[in-house]
């Protein structure tokens, strides 16, 4: 069996770690930011080295393509991100993209021609920290959102995902449309401790939980901290402190599957000696089933709801509903054989984090493959991986995605 150029693989993996590196060897590189400007170049420029074509679309998401022999037939797609977290990681996103151009190079290297064209993406904004939601530009791209909705997202200073575009020259012509998919894989790593602790080469993606995630406005009443007595107070931090525990308290309701988090705070007017007068914060939860993200979506109104006893009304916008997924049986049989034929261990998986593979499933056949991260780390300048699991990995996806692209 062929193999991938385990080498040069690692190598471009610690080359792209350049662009927006961090002094504590992580990476920021945000969404349509320079820093992700210099990596679209550097991924363009390899692949056309390559002798691949890089087409961009107007939500900027780059379609790196290898021809087949009969370009009639619908592609095989594989590719992540390579947007980061801020202070994040050195492999969240940019190793499935990497591996993606390592597999071409190596079909390059071998000669072998396929039946069907192998397409590498570059999703746009699949991290959702510059521009809320998450995998916005694959959502336009399988329907799943608007364009007008995706262009008018703003960041903190108030510029809007169509301007960056456009300031950083990735507003491509070609509509964010889909196109007809044979395959999809998307190659990751855990991001959780599971494949190293039980020392498995591989999981098998079967299932990613939903998400919902929703902006809490608390409202009470600005006050002179002095001379306010506390029977007297309509503080909004306090009655924040209450629902973030009953968020949690939500979260472990509904273990072992389910996810509560409040990520972010804002509090107005952030004053030591004024009694709070408003807090915004997010609120996301996550799970594998609809009805059990119903029941604490529920419970969230009703927590809510309970703070008007402290003189704080809560208003709870929810700004994203992202619905469990199940991937396609005949991608995770390709991948299943790979990892048989290639003498790797593997373990079916569920995915708790989102990837815009999700909303390509919505359309095509896809499903996803991981590899370890040394203690599960991930979103944090310390997330690593081995390069044996990187070659691993990048053996897989190989194998997955040839076996699709040879099939009439």
């Amino acid at each position: 069996m062929i193999r991938v150029n385990a080498d040069r693989l690692w190598s471009t993996l610690e080359m792209m770690a350049q662009i927006g590196g961090t002094p504590a060897g992580g990476v920021t590189r945000l969404a349509l930011s320079d820093e992700d400007r210099i990596a679209r170049n550097l991924l363009r420029d390899w692949a056309l080295e390559a002798g691949f074509t890089c087409e961009v679309d107007s939500m900027g998401n780059m379609f790196i393509r290898r021809a087949g022999k009969n370009p009639a037939l619908a592609p095989v797609m594989t590719g992540s991100h390579v947007d980061s977290q801020p202070l994040g990681g050195n492999y969240d996103g940019i190793y499935g993209v990497l591996a993606g151009l390592e597999l071409l190079r190596t079909l390059n290297d071998r000669e072998v021609e396929t039946e069907r064209d192998i397409v590498l993406v570059n999703w746009t904004n699949e991290e959702g920290a510059r521009f809320a939601p998450a995998m916005l530009a694959s959502g336009v791209w399988a329907g799943q959102l608007s364009e007008e909705f995706a262009y008018a997202r703003m960041d903190s200073k108030k510029v809007t995902v169509r301007d960056a575009l456009e300031a950083i020259g990735y507003r491509g012509e070609r509509p964010a449309r889909a196109f007809p998919i044979h395959a999809c894989y998307e190659l990751h790593i855990e991001q959780g401790p599971i494949l190293e602790d039980e020392a498995i080469d591989i999981g098998l993606v079967r299932a990613a939980m939903g998400q919902r995630w929703f902006t809490i406005t608390l409202d009470g009443f600005a006050a002179h901290a002095g001379t306010t007595p506390m029977h007297s107070r309509r503080d909004a931090l306090t009655a924040f402190a209450e629902l973030a525990l009953k968020v949690e308290e939500i979260g472990y309701q509904h273990t072992p599957d389910g996810r509560a988090t409040i990520g972010m705070a804002n509090v107005t007017p952030n004053s030591r000696n004024v009694v709070p007068s408003r807090v915004v914060c997010s609120v996301e939860f996550r799970h594998p089933q609809s009805e059990a993200l119903e029941a604490m979506e529920a419970a969230l109104h009703q927590a809510a709801a309970d703070l008007s006893a402290r003189g704080v009304s809560a208003n709870v916008e929810r700004i994203f509903d992202y619905a469990p997924i199940t991937f396609d049986e005949a991608c995770l049989a390709r991948t299943e054989n790979a990892v048989a034929a290639l003498g790797y261990s593997s373990k079916s998986m569920v995915s708790g984090a989102g990837h815009d593979t999700c909303y390509v499933s919505k359309i095509a056949p896809a499903s996803m493959i991981f590899i370890p991260c040394v203690k599960g780390i991930s979103h944090n300048e310390a997330e690593k991986i081995l390069p044996e699991w990187s070659e691993k990995g990048a053996n897989v996806l190989l194998h997955s995605v040839l076996s699709a692209a040879q099939e009439l």
